[in-house]
């Protein structure tokens, strides 16, 4: 595997410090167990908090101790996500489709918000019956051999219904070969994921043309189930490509959606320990 330069600077995630920015954020541990906990007990403290913040969200950074989030998409990066939220304290509901994944979801704490992406009704109901919610991040998609409408109107609707619900921000995971990072995937691999890489284009235009909420775009590379290395980055380079686990996935994507620094920016994500395609040299990381 390519190692990172030593020159490398250090990349957009840093878990450790993040985990240090909750662990000492001066909460009672009792109110943390709490928030873990499936159903919220309070409403009160909450609603102060909010009265509380700013309006503009160009300077919202997102305590996940005090977050209420929906994660969208019944994969392994979501409940990645899932996970590492719950971990740092959040409120999480995850939109799922059936009850496959229930008790996993459930053994999180988490809660399972039932509904159906292509459904508008059904997701409006999963909006209406969730008090607030502060941010979403949404995976969802399909491979090339299935429904590939669900990667752009099933997340479309998911960002509607968000900018409707005022939602404060939206963290869309889409993938390498999206838009101008299209030619570094190569031919032959776009040629195969042409259907779905074209429907995940209309998400992000989507995304990318509202205006009421902050977003993220964030395109991971090849995606495994390998045990995560800790090192992926965030870089907004369109030109390389390379590989990435699920885990690692998860957690650029947390880092992108607690930190305002990545607020309307478009980023890829490698392992640049992984090989990168064509031999490359790692991309500069995203550094907030």
């Amino acid at each position: 595997p390519l190692a990172p330069p030593a020159s490398l600077p250090p990349p957009f995630l840093n878990m450790q410090s993040l985990f240090h920015r909750t662990a000492t954020s001066g909460l009672a541990a009792s109110s943390r167990g709490v928030r873990c906990s499936p159903v919220r007990m309070s409403t009160a403290p909450r609603g102060a908090r909010l009265q509380a913040r700013s309006l503009g969200h160009g300077t919202y950074d997102l305590d996940p101790d005090n977050a209420s989030i929906l994660v969208c998409g019944g994969g392994g990066v979501a409940l990645q996500v899932t996970k590492r939220l719950k971990n740092m304290g959040a409120w999480v509901w995850q939109l799922q489709r059936s009850d496959v994944r229930r008790k996993e979801i459930e053994s999180m704490m988490a809660i399972v918000a039932k509904g159906d992406a292509m459904d508008t009704a059904s997701l409006q109901k999963v909006m209406d019956s969730i008090e607030e919610i502060d941010a979403i991040v949404c995976t969802i998609g399909s491979g090339a051999g299935d429904d590939v409408a669900v990667n752009s109107t099933g997340t479309i609707n998911v960002i509607e219904a968000a900018a409707k619900k005022g939602v404060r921000k939206f963290v869309l995971v889409t993938s390498l070969g999206c838009g101008s990072s299209k030619d570094s995937i190569g031919e032959n691999v776009y040629a195969v994921l042409e259907k779905v890489l074209v429907e995940k284009n209309k998400a992000e235009e989507a995304l990318m043309k509202q205006d009421k909420m902050a977003f993220v775009i964030v395109r991971p590379g090849g995606l495994s189930d390998d045990a995560p290395s800790g090192k992926a980055i965030l870089f907004e380079d369109t030109t390389t490509s390379g590989s990435i686990t699920r885990a690692d996935t998860a957690a650029v994507v947390v880092s992108a959606l607690l930190n305002d620094s990545a607020n309307g920016k478009v980023l890829s994500a490698i392992d640049p320990t992984r090989p990168i395609a064509g031999g490359k040299p790692a991309p500069t990381p995203f550094v907030p």
